[in-house]
């Protein structure tokens, strides 16, 4: 984990600029579509239902525009995230009450806890700083997007 950066676990292809969902629901299935890309999910339905499941236990939807739905589960063997923005926002429950543009989405295997929780540590420095975010909602290439977040990240 180390040596991997956040957007070293971001397959290009399953990055959405564009997420066309109107709600919260729509939307963690619209980006959990864009994960099943990668072909890597061996149960798609328990990985829906643990994202689900952990998105009842309180919201994701931590701030300033973002959500961060994720979970650990058996359906995958190895950490895997992806990227989408909502030009318009979405309403998500937030801590703040704001409607979300930005979601990054992870699905982890459930036993590698310190990967899954460094991974959330470090998603979550990177989006403290504002520039980062008013950059990330200004990309318009899916390539833009992972060469910020390897920017920001060897930044910070």
């Amino acid at each position: 984990m180390e040596d991997k950066n956040i957007a070293d676990y971001i397959k290009v292809e399953t990055i959405n600029l564009n997420l066309e969902s109107k709600n919260k629901n729509a939307v963690i299935r619209e980006l959990y579509n864009n994960l099943k890309q990668t072909n890597l999910i061996k149960d798609e339905e328990q990985g829906l239902n643990d994202i689900f499941k952990r998105e009842d236990m309180g919201s994701t939807g931590i701030g300033k525009r973002i959500a961060l739905p994720h979970a650990k589960t058996k359906a995958v063997d190895e950490l895997m995230i992806t990227f989408g923005i909502s030009k318009n926002g979405i309403s998500y429950n937030s801590v703040d009450d704001e409607n979300v543009n930005i979601f990054f989405m992870f699905l982890c295997p459930e036993n590698k806890t310190q990967e899954y929780l460094k991974v959330l540590a470090r998603i979550s420095r990177l989006i403290r700083e504002d520039k980062f975010v008013n950059d990330l909602l200004k990309a318009t290439s899916n390539q833009e997007i992972l060469e910020l977040i390897r920017k920001e990240e060897i930044s910070s």
